[in-house]
């Protein structure tokens, strides 16, 4: 727990200064009975149980006392609450190292039932929106609350060649934030952030990606993980072969304060998927994603089988059904203090008419 005005707390000493007076009124109340014989047969009539009702009262206004005090520095404290709405993206990878089959029936058919079991699990609290990516990233899913249109985006993936990690997560970001999409698809359509050379801009639009570019780069930086409204889920099974430094896009996504979790879907050793004449040669980029991870407040999750990865969406589930943030509590202080008052006057006028 922490105090957002610590400097309130000085008027706790009172607490024991009242204490001391209380003791010593009963302390003359106690010679008074020496001196005045009548008082102490009335003390007598009274029998043990009434002597210690009449502390209660005090008691309980000590203490209420107490809790208003602390309610004066606004305490916070970091408490597990329903998570507000949220919008979730799930950018899905869909090339063919997707159809390799060490997790049965296929990694895509498996990925796909537990995404689905994902979305069963989901609160209504939550719009999720998907997206899928090869050589490019496409919106199958825009985010949505009815669970059926999710689970009709899921059936939809089609297998492709290539792997634009990158070009995922930007299209991902770009469903998040709406009011971004207009510079995001700018950049995207650049290609800026891509070690294997730019797309030029078409005729025209080389002004409108130089002021996204400008403005990407004044963009005051959020605190990683800060934005609360939403989040990305990036499951891929590859490195990437083509499209923008996943890298960059998540500075891009850490700037706005959206936390990426990245999930893994293979082994570290990779493997080979064969068909069409070509063989395909996939290997888990666990460093990129891990680095995404961390630098946008988010997780990495590792998974190898189906089972796994229904593990990892169970969690994520749990994750954002309920989250732990900092909380201000002064208004529960402040109501405990009024009902032991209460609690104290109801009393006294209860045992004592007065």
């Amino acid at each position: 727990m922490r105090f957002l005005w610590p400097e309130m707390l000085w008027l706790l000493l009172a607490l024991p200064l009242l204490a001391a007076a209380y003791l010593y009124v009963l302390a003359r109340r106690k010679r008074a009975v020496v001196v005045y014989p009548n008082l102490a047969l009335a003390r007598t009539a009274m029998g043990q149980s009434q002597k210690l009702r009449r502390h209660i009262p005090p008691l309980l206004c000590w203490v209420a006392l107490g809790a208003a005090l602390l309610a004066l520095a606004r305490p916070s404290a970091t408490v597990t609450l329903p998570a507000d709405t949220l919008t979730l993206v799930l950018a899905m990878d869909v090339s063919r190292s997707m159809e390799a089959g060490d997790v049965s029936p296929t990694r895509l058919a498996a990925a796909q039932e537990a995404a689905r079991r994902f979305v069963d699990g989901l609160p209504s609290s939550v719009r999720l929106g998907i997206v899928s990516f090869a050589a490019s990233a496409t919106v199958v899913q825009p985010p949505t609350e009815d669970h059926q249109d999710m689970l009709d985006a899921i059936d939809r993936f089609e297998l492709q060649t290539g792997t634009a990690t990158g070009s995922g997560l930007i299209v991902a970001l770009s469903t998040l934030l709406p009011d971004d999409r207009a510079d995001l698809d700018a950049l995207l359509l650049n290609d800026q952030f891509s070690s294997f050379g730019g797309i030029p801009a078409p005729l025209g639009k080389n002004s409108e990606v130089e002021a996204a570019r400008k403005r990407e780069e004044e963009r005051p930086p959020a605190e990683p993980g800060s934005y609360r409204n939403g989040a990305i889920i990036l499951l891929t099974d590859g490195r990437r072969t083509t499209g923008p430094d996943p890298i960059s896009i998540a500075r891009m996504a850490a700037k706005r304060g959206v936390r990426v979790y990245t999930v893994g879907f293979g082994t570290p050793q990779g493997g080979t998927v064969a068909g069409d004449g070509w063989s395909y040669f996939m290997q888990l980029d666990e460093t990129t994603l891990r680095a995404i991870a961390r630098l946008t407040g988010g997780e990495y999750f590792q998974a190898s089988s189906a089972g796994d990865l229904s593990k990892v969406y169970s969690n994520l589930t749990t994750r954002f059904s309920l989250e732990r943030r900092d909380t201000e509590i002064s208004a529960l202080l402040a109501a405990a203090a009024a009902l032991l008052l209460l609690l104290a006057c109801l009393l006294s006028i209860r045992w004592f008419r007065r």
